[in-house]
């Protein structure tokens, strides 16, 4: 996304503050005018002070009155101005991060599969709180900055244009100094947050996957990684902070040029006009070297607030490059699937992830109410790609997907998988009580019926020796292994009791003892209710009406597990090879 692009997703973000970013604009003015005006007081002050006991204190007491009031009027201007921007920026740095999230749900799963979490999170988190930084930062300062570098060089002029001459002539060389800096500050930042979305990613996986990689030693080769990473991060780093450090020192380096300028002329003024009418007094000298001071302390100010500004657009643009991703089409006008019979079919399907690369061709299948279908196969051959194009999670590229005789993409996902009860191999729990996790398919089950399903599977026990038994903390008080939370994830299907089931290896975390009595749970739940079942541990399909042998994308054997075994083909090879 290029900065242009970026910078007018921030404006559409702050549209819907227009108002009271009109008040805060209006502070600043406020803000603006009433430190402009105290110079200009100052001056008279000083021009009062007409000699040895020459004094007008009366005037004097007056332009301090007048100065306390300008101090005042700037402070309440100041306070409100910061109080109106923090208010607008931490809102939209909320919304832009609502909007990203639910963005996230509404992206087909095919863009996660293919973005590293840490990645994503790193936008949403990351990204966001820079983004919220660099807006703050400009609009308390850079615009302020500029109405003040605007209003002095009015003054000037008023005051006496030889010195905003001067004033104007050497001004170019901050302007020039601040958009060759900021250019080069875009780019370093748009690369630094990228190198640090992919650290950040890396270091997702790796504390995610740390068994892992302390099972194969693989920790040196990490380490390795990582210290890659972090230095090109460095060397990143480094290039944003040189060019972010170098408006300072510039432009410090010109504004000394601008007040040596407007020194030099003005005491030529004063000296050149001594007893003429348009004599320029000390007091006129004094207030414009102020002015030259506020007017070159926003140069100073602006530059610093263009670094941060920049690394806000770069990360904005990481933002809404994601908000603009292709979402799923949309449900809308499809029909709601009640209560389903559990007729299955897929009718010529063909898929692949990836065009260049097939996987499934030509698939059919019918699979009657009630029955139990399992499917097998050796690993790639596109068991799990069939149980996603079942929950709709991928649409098939050729073919059909029906249940009860309507195509699944003529109906709304939400009513297509609330009648799928799916457990998976991976088990997925969220940082919660039991009793959330386990009612989280049925959020209004009674306790009966929860405690019930947690004893079908043989849970209840080890959740009743919890320290808070049902309101235990996953995660917190409560530790649980592999095969305990993978108890709950049978539970929690239990408790929703879907016309349809699908169990992607369910019991493979259970002890050979467990996995019986939860087979037999798992039987009872399966009467009447159409089971697609995927399986490498042969031993648990045998009692299934249907065995779907896979190969390649392709059916190669499909019938009961003793026919299979009769013709002594694929599916008894895979079984004697366990056996």
């Amino acid at each position: 996304m290029t900065k242009r692009t970026a910078f007018k997703g921030i404006l559409r973000c702050l549209k819907p503050y227009a108002p009271l970013l009109a008040v805060s604009a209006l502070c600043a003015l406020v803000n603006v005018a009433a430190q402009l005006a105290v110079p200009f007081f100052v001056g008279r002050a000083i021009d009062c002070c007409l000699g040895a006991g020459a004094v007008a204190f009366g005037e004097v007491f007056r332009i301090f009155i007048a100065i306390g009031g300008c101090i005042a009027a700037a402070f309440a201007a100041q306070y409100l101005m910061s109080l109106i921007n923090n208010r607008v920026v931490y809102h939209v740095l909320s919304e832009v991060r609502m909007q990203t999230f639910g963005k996230l749900q509404r992206l087909p799963l095919k863009f996660l599969d293919s973005h590293a979490y840490g990645e994503v999170s790193g936008i949403i988190l990351t990204d966001a709180e820079q983004f919220a930084d660099g807006l703050l930062l400009g609009f308390t300062q850079l615009f302020t900055g500029v109405v003040t570098i605007l209003g002095v060089l009015v003054i000037l002029f008023v005051l006496r244009w030889e010195v905003a001459l001067v004033v104007v002539l050497v001004t170019p060389l901050s302007l020039f100094a601040a958009k060759f800096i900021s250019s080069r500050t875009y780019k370093t930042f748009k690369k630094q947050a990228e190198v640090r979305a992919e650290q950040t990613a890396f270091i997702d996986e790796a504390i995610g996957n740390l068994k892992v990689v302390k099972a194969y030693t693989h920790e040196d080769e990490n380490e390795a990684f990582f210290a890659v990473q972090n230095e090109e991060y460095r060397k990143c780093s480094l290039r944003a902070l040189f060019y972010s450090s170098m408006p300072n020192p510039v432009t410090r380096f010109v504004n000394s040029l601008v007040y040596a300028g407007v020194a030099l002329a003005g005491a030529l003024l004063a000296i050149s006009t001594a007893g003429t009418a348009a004599v320029f007094t000390v007091g006129a000298l004094t207030t414009c070297l102020s002015y030259c001071n506020q007017y070159t302390k926003p140069f100073n100010e602006i530059t610093e607030v263009l670094a941060e500004f920049q690394n806000a657009i770069a990360c904005a643009g990481r933002i809404f490059t994601l908000q603009q991703e292709e979402e799923q089409p949309s449900d809308a006008g499809k029909k709601e699937l009640g209560r389903a019979q559990g007729d299955v079919s897929l009718r010529d399907v063909s898929f692949s992830y990836r065009p260049e690369q097939k996987l499934i061709e030509h698939f059919n299948v019918s699979v009657g109410a009630g029955k139990r279908v399992a499917i097998v196969g050796p690993t790639g051959c596109g068991k799990t790609t069939v149980i996603n194009l079942l929950m709709r999670f991928y649409d098939v590229d050729g073919g059909s997907v029906a249940v009860d005789g309507v195509d699944v993409r003529d109906m709304t996902r939400a009513s297509l998988r609330k009648n799928y009860g799916m457990v998976l191999q991976e088990t997925w729990l969220k940082r919660a009580t039991v009793r959330e996790n386990l009612c989280m398919g049925r959020p209004d089950c009674t306790e009966e019926e929860m405690v019930a399903a947690a004893k079908a599977v043989h849970a209840h026990g080890f959740i009743r020796r919890l320290p808070k038994g049902y309101d235990t903390v996953i995660g917190g008080e409560g530790s649980l292994s592999e095969g305990q939370k993978q108890l709950l994830c049978v539970a929690r299907v239990m408790i929703c009791r879907p016309p349809m089931l699908i169990l992607d290896e369910a019991t493979s975390n259970i002890d050979t003892r467990t996995e019986r009595l939860v087979q037999d749970a798992f039987a009872r739940l399966m009467e009447g209710r159409t089971c697609f079942i995927v399986a490498h541990r042969l031993s648990t399909i045998r009692n299934a009406d249907m065995i779907l042998v896979m190969n390649a994308g392709h059916i190669v054997e499909q019938g009961t597990h003793d026919q299979l075994l009769l013709q002594g083909g694929f599916y008894a090879q895979l079984y004697n090879a366990q056996f």
